[in-house]
């Protein structure tokens, strides 16, 4: 007896996007590529792998990242891990290239899929997709509020209105600064360390600042107590938070201080900032970064400042679905209807002559009714039908219809199609507003 089949499907903690999601995807990635590049960054591409030690050194090994949440291989002599975030790659690439050579200051931006052990939920895949930039080797605060600025005009322009900016310090390494601040931190928790949760009880000697950010109720009842990072700073870590946020009121940005912003990752210093939003409930952050002036001289480089920020894609698909925002999928200017085999070969000809005119243009390939194939039409949201009948096809001509309410339709010679169908195509609107041509 033959075993029964058992219906695949995508592994848990990963997910599938088609459809209206994936044009809200893709218009999320064109919307990135216009606004960075305005800014004047150049798009990058790095391994989807990478040695294992890139993300030990550069997170930090004692991060919930590189302890429990990194995808690792090792074939052969080789320990690889499948990327958990994008800053790293960028800097080694940068390095391995020799940028910091032959351009100095750069500015980069990537996108594509990510990867981390963690329970599946909301907004949180095991592959899951971030854009982020990359700003390397100015230190000047300016450069902090213009990557805030970007992500702001980035949000605007896939629509997801109402993100809350909050921004803060956690200094830098010198022992005045953020060392000090530790063991103040410290002395300070030491006393009511058994109030904690059990993972911070963890962090209480691995990585101290991570109890700052905890979202359990009750370390948070102890967090209101502790002393704040931001009363702690050297001088320059001081001048340098009042020149961010001299910048950002400069520039029009709105932002809170909220001084329990850590960031997660060991890189960071100085500013580090979030981006929330409502419709993603508890856990509604929706991206981040900060400045880590360190990580580049981690990495074997020369001391080299930077700043960047990563935004989630399934957060920000999360958004625009709960604001209504405008998938932008392509525009199907036209959609032949042949009433039999015959027309259907004329038509085949007249789509693929539109096509190479520049028009996105299908037709039914299945020999199905006209009713069948207009319903098609007007299902993927034709701008117009073609429709080819034996009469049209002896008169050399094609029927135009106007998929709009009332549009009406009319008789034209095929040769002269290419030319009308533009005519008529910027006439009516794209879902965007646009031109649909």
């Amino acid at each position: 007896m033959k075993p029964e089949k058992t219906t695949l499907r995508a592994v848990e903690g990963t997910k599938d996007i088609f459809g209206v999601e994936m044009n809200r995807f893709q218009r999320i990635m064109k919307t990135a590529a216009a606004i960075f590049g305005r800014y004047g960054y150049s798009a990058i591409a790095t391994p989807t792998f990478e040695h294992t030690a890139l993300f030990a050194r550069g997170i930090g090994e004692a991060t919930d990242i590189v302890e429990k949440e990194m995808y690792t291989f090792t074939p052969g002599s080789d320990t690889i891990t499948l990327r958990p975030e994008g800053t790293a790659g960028v800097v080694r690439a940068y390095l391995q290239h020799n940028m910091h050579r032959e351009q100095g200051f750069v500015k980069l931006w990537y996108a594509g899929p990510m990867f981390r052990r963690e329970r599946p939920q909301k907004g949180r895949q095991r592959q899951f997709h971030q854009i982020g930039v990359e700003a390397i080797g100015a230190s000047n605060a300016i450069l902090d509020a213009e990557t805030i600025r970007m992500a702001l005009d980035f949000f605007d322009g896939v629509g997801v209105t109402g993100v809350v900016t909050k921004i803060n310090t956690i200094g830098c390494m010198k022992p005045e600064c953020r060392p000090a601040f530790r063991e103040k931190l410290r002395a300070a928790i030491a006393p009511r360390l058994g109030e904690l949760c059990k993972t911070c009880q963890g962090r209480f000697e691995r990585n101290i600042l991570r109890i700052i950010d905890c979202k359990n109720p009750e370390c948070q009842k102890v967090r209101a107590t502790l002393p704040r990072c931001d009363e702690h700073l050297c001088d320059e870590c001081n001048t340098h938070h009042a020149a961010v946020q001299e910048a950002l009121t400069a520039f029009g940005v709105p932002f809170e201080v909220n001084p329990y912003i850590v960031r997660g990752l060991d890189y960071y210093n100085k500013t580090v900032f979030e981006f929330s939003h409502p419709a993603l409930g508890a856990q509604d952050a929706i991206g981040g970064g900060g400045r880590y002036d360190g990580l580049v001289e981690e990495l074997g480089g020369p001391v080299t400042p930077a700043v960047g920020f990563a935004i989630g894609v399934e957060r920000t698909l999360i958004a625009m679905e709960a604001l209504n925002c405008c998938a932008c999928g392509t525009v199907l200017h036209a959609y032949g209807v042949a009433v039999d085999e015959d027309c259907r070969k004329a038509l085949a000809g007249l789509v693929i002559r539109l096509r190479h005119a520049g028009y996105n243009v299908d037709m039914d390939y299945e020999s199905r009714s006209m009713k069948a194939q207009m319903r098609t039409a007007d299902r993927r949201g034709a701008v117009l039908t073609l429709i080819l009948g034996s009469d049209e096809l002896a008169a050399g001509q094609v029927t135009v219809r106007d998929m709009r309410e009332g549009g009406g339709q009319e008789r034209i010679a095929i040769a002269d199609a290419i030319d009308r169908l533009g005519i008529m195509c910027q006439a009516r609107e794209t879902p965007c507003g646009g031109s649909a041509s």
